[in-house]
């Protein structure tokens, strides 16, 4: 990627971070100045695009949601071009969406089209925090799911454009950090297939280990523990209902979102959540909330507890419904190798989840880089 230079004594319409070779103040306009609405119609023999924020468009008969919509109305649909902004029913939270693809969509969408600004330059831009909290929320009416954009507010909002041979300066930085993202977005996502295909070879029901196995059922190989109840300190939330906590002794600790009933847990264990889709192997120490939780240890000492979690996140059974109980699960038959091999197994899948997690960190740190960029290198 070219080099950018950081500026000090920055002014209100020039970026703390752009291009050497550019200088000078970038010129201030209104979006009713830079945008101008399209509402051309009646060419059916487009593709139907779909509008997905954080994505932009999509092919509606390709996408995976597949989301149906009426034939009969779509003379009334509207042509989009690569590079048009579309305001969408949720823009008031994710902001612009820009179109990679010419089609037509939905008439409940504005379709804004612009001669001013290089439109892979400020996509980015019209989906960042600075522009939807900075400028877009003095825009947006209503509360909850009744918010919407006021359209003659939203004309006289004003931002900062530079020149177009800067904006195209940008274009081409910003297309090449996000071909880096997009290349380390695949490759997580290569190491987790892999990982899949290597647990699917270990615990097919077909392998050809005989000699070293045999098959147990999940109720004859763990049991559940309970132990005493430890102090809540503080919390931080995030997905899948766990929360982060640390207490005075700056221990590593975990736990459901239920504040009763608090366990503190001697490790190594696995935690199996009835009401989440959650299987974790945890070495260090936690807290974890009893309700719809389970705590498992291996009956036998002599079997690795971690070759167990890899079996049981594998034989994970998910039914219908929100809530899977460790009752469900409690007939499948997990294998059992001989100890050697367990302790291999372990090693092996320990070795692939360290690289997935190191390169889901690249991932998160390039994503945390474009945010900076895109914060310094707009006003």
């Amino acid at each position: 990627m070219e080099n950018v230079s950081s500026r000090c004594g920055k002014s209100d319409s020039a970026p703390h971070l752009r291009f050497p070779e550019f200088s000078g103040e970038w010129m201030e306009k209104k979006l009713g100045e830079i945008f101008f609405e399209v509402n051309e119609r009646k060419h059916p023999e487009l593709p139907v695009l779909s509008i997905q924020q954080g994505i932009g468009t999509v092919f509606r008969d390709t996408s995976e949601r597949r989301i149906s919509y009426d034939k009969s109305n779509i003379n009334a649909y509207k042509v989009i071009e690569p590079g048009d902004f579309i305001i969408h029913l949720r823009s008031f939270e994710g902001g612009l969406e820009c179109s990679k693809h010419k089609g037509i969509s939905s008439p409940a969408y504005k379709i804004l089209r612009s001669n001013y600004i290089d439109s892979d330059a400020f996509k980015d831009y019209f989906r960042s925090y600075n522009f939807i909290e900075g400028k877009l929320a003095t825009a947006v009416t209503g509360i909850r799911d009744g918010k919407n954009i006021d359209m003659p507010t939203f004309w006289s909002l004003k931002i900062n454009i530079p020149s177009l041979p800067e904006q195209k300066k940008i274009a081409a930085f910003f297309t090449l950090l996000d071909r880096r993202i997009q290349k380390q977005c695949q490759l997580v996502e290569c190491l987790k297939t892999y990982k899949r295909g290597v647990m699917n070879k270990l615990f097919d029901e077909n392998i050809e280990f005989d000699k070293y196995l045999k098959w147990e059922k999940v109720d004859e190989i763990f049991k559940t523990i309970n132990d005493k109840p430890y102090q809540l300190q503080s919390c931080s939330y995030f997905q899948n209902g766990l929360y982060d906590i640390v207490d005075q002794g700056k221990k590593e600790i975990v736990g459901f979102c239920n504040y009763n009933d608090k366990l503190f847990i001697d490790v190594p264990v696995i935690i199996y959540g009835d009401h989440t889709t959650l299987v974790k192997y945890r070495e260090k120490k936690f807290i974890v909330g009893g309700d719809g939780v389970k705590l498992l240890k291996s009956r036998d000492s002599n079997i690795n507890l971690k070759y167990l979690y890899y079996a049981l996140l594998q034989y994970n059974i998910k039914p219908e419904g929100y809530k899977r109980h460790f009752s469900i699960l409690k007939e499948v038959s997990l294998p059992i190798f001989e100890k050697r091999i367990q302790d291999e197994i372990a090693k092996i899948m320990t070795c692939i989840d360290s690289c997935i997690k190191l390169h889901e960190n690249k991932l998160s740190s390039l994503l945390s880089l474009k945010s900076a960029l895109l914060q310094k290198m707009f006003i």
